[in-house]
């Protein structure tokens, strides 16, 4: 079954509204990766993610994904060169105007898929406000964040527990996605921190990556791996499905 809103008839679309379809929102960033990824992989991988989701939920239910979202909140990568950013009312304003249409046309419900670590406070926020303002119920989730999700990670990965920027996770889905794009002498040898911007106390004080990793990378990508992308990659695609099918979620039962 077809599940990209982009290679939908605009009739298609229009029934799958009628049958209630769910529209996953990918959003993203396009920002520097390191010496050996390319600005796209916050991008590229939301939607990948919500494509595979998709595909195990139409198998029981209706489910549309919207385009991608490639553009985010990136100031942090700024002073490494090669990222678009967006100011938080610009972000919210882009994405209540696409919300606002998937809830015209009358699709029930709306779930932002985040795939960029820059987003995660300000979405929390957007989708309660969309949530008061729209017909559709809205819900959210970074798919590292959800639980399922971090539980298989932990159980693939061998440098690192999650996702870090560009590191051992992010570089072996690139190699399973796009392997053409990886430069794979510079993977051996790019590194940094394992961990991000949020210190190990818990407590959050913004910091440039560029401050924490002059690589632009956090994590050890050299372990990385075709194979444990497509691992990645479908584990955390099941986890952004169970979440979805999940009536609780929605505020029912």
């Amino acid at each position: 079954m077809q599940v990209e809103w982009l290679k939908l008839r605009a009739d298609e679309l229009r029934a799958r509204a009628d049958e209630g379809a769910t529209v996953i929102v990918p959003v993203g960033s396009v920002e520097q990766h390191g010496p050996h990824l390319p600005v796209q992989v916050d991008a590229l991988l939301a939607g990948e993610v919500s494509c595979r989701a998709a595909l195990e939920l139409a198998k029981e239910r209706p489910v549309v994904v919207a385009p991608t979202v490639w553009m985010g909140l990136a100031e942090h990568h700024m002073s490494l060169g090669a990222t678009f950013t967006l100011d938080f009312n610009t972000y919210q304003a882009l994405l209540g105007c696409l919300c606002r249409s998937i809830d015209r046309h009358g699709f029930p419900r709306i779930f932002i898929l985040n795939g960029h670590g820059g987003n995660v406070s300000a979405l929390g926020v957007i989708a309660g406000e969309l949530a008061k303002a729209l017909d559709a119920k809205v819900a959210t989730a970074t798919y590292w964040h959800l639980k399922q999700t971090m539980a298989s990670f932990r159980e693939i990965l061998e440098e690192q527990d999650n996702v870090n920027h560009a590191g051992e996770a992010e570089s072996s889905m690139l190699l399973a996605l796009v392997p053409e794009l990886v430069d794979r002498e510079a993977m051996r040898t790019a590194e940094g921190p394992i961990g991000g911007i949020v210190r190990p106390s818990g407590a959050y004080g913004y910091n440039h990556i560029a401050d924490l990793s002059p690589s632009g990378v956090l994590g050890k990508p050299r372990t990385a791996s075709a194979e444990k992308g497509e691992r990645l990659l479908n584990a955390a695609a099941s986890a952004v499905a169970d979440a979805i099918k999940d009536e609780a979620l929605w505020g029912e039962r």
